[in-house]
């Protein structure tokens, strides 16, 4: 495939903070699964979600709705455990992406340490991707964690851009999207396809999304916070011209 041929670079839109706002009163409003049809009208070419052990946002019942509704296709983010994995293999998302995860977090807080367990994390993808399931991991720009996810046997992974995000000056900003490309071509190399999130707004997106193969932007917070302003549909109009600028 040639540059020319490329396909556009998508965008998965997080609504977790829509569940967020909800569970702040224990009610029944934002509908997170409103928000994922409002933002597919808008231009999302996929829904991002994240069912933490905690419940502290999405619920599992939102997981199973928007399975049903969502017209075009769910990211399931989860954590590594058996309870998740199950869950997993019964909503059948379209892909799964395997993040860390610490109940004392506001936020996820950085990448999964694929190397830290192959085997087990090899366990995780052959029953998900057995499923039809593909695995993405979120993984630090890091050789040693993008070689563990090629090993694993997974189909993708997402780079987490959260030190190319919170970067306080421009040289360290250009450091970490030098780390972030060097990681992209690595991940190329070995066969993996690529993602990224975390922290991206609509002022530092740009160089993430011109990085070599990157297929899929996922972005929440940033997009959720716009809404709050302009209406999500508009919101997400506004990412996805920016991205494919």
């Amino acid at each position: 495939m040639t540059n020319q041929e490329k396909p556009p670079l998508t965008l998965g839109v997080n609504i977790d903070h829509i569940a967020t706002i909800r569970q702040a009163r224990r009610t029944t409003e934002p509908d997170p699964v409103a928000a994922a049809v409002l933002a597919e009208l808008g231009g999302a070419d996929g829904i991002t979600t994240h069912l933490r052990e905690d419940r502290r946002h999405i619920q599992d019942r939102d997981v199973r709705i928007l399975r049903e509704t969502v017209q075009t296709h769910l990211n399931l983010e989860m954590a590594p455990t058996e309870e998740m994995m199950a869950l997993a293999l019964e909503v059948k998302p379209d892909y799964a992406t395997v993040v860390p995860e610490k109940r004392e977090e506001v936020t996820t807080e950085g990448g999964l340490d694929v190397a830290g367990d192959v085997s087990r994390m090899t366990n995780l993808v052959e029953k998900l991707q057995g499923a039809d399931i593909p695995v993405s991991w979120f993984i630090d720009p890091d050789p040693k964690q993008i070689k563990a996810a090629a090993d694993t046997g997974a189909q993708l992974i997402e780079l987490h851009t959260g030190r190319y995000a919170e970067a306080k000056d421009e040289t360290t900003r250009h450091e970490e999207l030098t780390h972030l490309r060097e990681s992209c071509n690595r991940a190329l190399a070995l066969g993996l396809r690529i993602n990224a999130g975390h922290g991206l707004t609509y002022q530092n997106v740009h160089p993430v999304a011109c990085l070599p193969g990157m297929e899929e932007l996922n972005i929440g917070h940033t997009i959720i916070s716009r809404a709050v302003l302009v209406g999500l549909e508009r919101a997400v109009r506004e990412m996805k011209s920016i991205i494919n600028r």
